[in-house]
């Protein structure tokens, strides 16, 4: 199975044809992509111009969407790494067990949806690797109550999420999944609160 490096040589390669060079962009997204695979898709698709369904798109925004993906892969990869050093720093010091938001990190390691979109056309619109860089600085502070990537403090608790995991905080502002570790108690008890009254309002 190609890495992700081998695949993006051939995005880039003029020798092959532009159907590969886009498969070979998708594949890129079953090894990276932060809003999930269809999200992500959609996001590089919506950036750099490129029609969704276009089986020989622009090689140059194909490049593009390219060049976007590796910038915020590059730096989710920097956090991983860091991570991995405190972890293994804590073992050292005889801290063992891993708390609630080590678990978080142990079902987003590699990048795939660590700020998952609900709803494929429904994600936040700056750059990838601007959302990653907010993320990661939100993962290295204590948690808050809003979220990480767009500022909006309307996070609501939802139980009908399409993948795992099946429930969580969603940001109403720009869609993502909020990580659970970037928001304090009280901001998980309001954001609960509120799906409950969402969930009384339909009912």
């Amino acid at each position: 199975m190609a890495g992700f490096r081998s695949l993006a040589r051939q995005v880039r390669d003029p020798r092959c044809d532009l159907a590969l060079r886009r498969y070979s962009l998708r594949k890129c997204l079953e090894r990276f992509a932060p809003y999930g695979h269809r999200a992500t898709w959609d996001h590089l698709c919506a950036r750099h111009g490129i029609e969704p369904e276009d089986r020989a798109p622009d090689p140059a925004r194909l490049v593009a969407a390219l060049d976007e993906l590796e910038r915020a892969r590059t730096i989710w990869l920097g956090y991983e790494e860091g991570f991995a050093d405190r972890r293994k720093r804590e073992k050292h010091d005889g801290l063992r067990r891993p708390s609630s938001a080590d678990e978080w990190h142990r079902h987003a390691w590699g990048g795939n949806g660590v700020a998952r979109c609900d709803s494929p056309r429904s994600h936040p619109s700056a750059p990838l690797d601007e959302v990653l860089r907010r993320l990661v600085a939100a993962l290295e502070d204590e948690p808050g109550a809003v979220c990480p990537v767009c500022g909006a403090a309307d996070i609501v608790w939802r139980h009908d999420l399409e993948q795992e995991p099946w429930t969580g905080p969603v940001c109403t502002g720009c869609g993502i999944v909020v990580p659970r570790p970037v928001l304090s108690t009280q901001a998980v008890t309001a954001a609960k609160a509120a799906g409950s009254r969402e969930l009384a309002s339909v009912a």
